[in-house]
């Protein structure tokens, strides 16, 4: 990871990234004047989908925004405690690893962090994952089989015994696409050292979600035998 100066930014880009980043690059505005937006992600903020011309490369741009009670005192500023403990450094540098391990992670690009005092804001590049979508998308669409649920824990598992703690395991941060099962948004995420309580407190934070979305759209393609199968390829790995 190489960190630039930009002041007040900080622009760090990920180890063997070709390109040069500067802080506009961070900055929707930019990508919408050079008609490279092909796409977003609505949920409670918008994930901008952009496409970099010289690179030829397809990015995700994510700002990093607060939720809970701390969002009615800022939307998006942290506690300033040093350029490694920042949103952004963070989960690149933990996205540097992953993906240098060969894990199913997307590769890490840049991150900007943006120094306010006492405070910072942050965004983030990574690339997009070609031919994935959310496993929530899929879902939505039908259900998946035996194998696909067991490979799915198995991928869950491989993470696990690495000691790899995701703060947000949900159904919306699980991609499926031509290469299998992928996890996104590392935000807050760390290497831990193995333990069956955090593991078993991840799994059953992605059960809740399963639940959630379920009561929401009865429909969905998830029901009881779907998580046991899930439960199996994870036990299994």
């Amino acid at each position: 990871m190489q960190l630039q100066k930009h002041p007040p930014f900080f622009v760090a880009t990920a180890a063997g990234e070709p390109c040069s980043l500067i802080p506009s690059d961070f900055e929707p505005a930019h990508w919408q004047g050079v008609s490279a937006v092909t796409g977003t992600s609505k949920g409670r903020y918008t994930t901008w989908f952009v496409r970099h011309p010289e690179a030829n490369q397809d990015w995700v741009l994510r700002h990093y925004w607060r939720g809970g009670l701390m969002e009615k005192f800022s939307k998006d500023k942290y506690l300033y405690t040093g350029m490694a403990n920042t949103r952004a450094i963070a989960e690149l540098a933990l996205l540097e690893k992953l993906h240098a391990e060969g894990f199913p992670v997307p590769r890490p690009v840049g991150a900007r962090v943006r120094r306010y005092g006492l405070w910072y804001s942050a965004d983030i590049l990574i690339e997009r994952m070609p031919g994935c979508r959310d496993l929530l998308a899929w879902l939505e669409q039908g259900p998946l089989d035996e194998a696909e649920w067991k490979a799915l824990g198995a991928c869950i598992a491989r993470f696990h015994r690495r000691g790899v703690y995701h703060a947000d395991l949900n159904a919306k941060n699980i991609l499926k696409g031509p290469q299998g099962f992928a996890l996104i948004d590392f935000d807050r995420g760390e290497i831990r050292t193995p333990s069956n309580s955090w593991q078993q407190a991840n799994l059953s934070r992605l059960r809740r979600s399963f639940d959630k979305e379920k009561g929401k759209l009865p429909s969905l393609a998830f029901d009881e035998s779907c998580w046991q199968w899930l439960l199996e390829g994870y036990a299994a790995a």
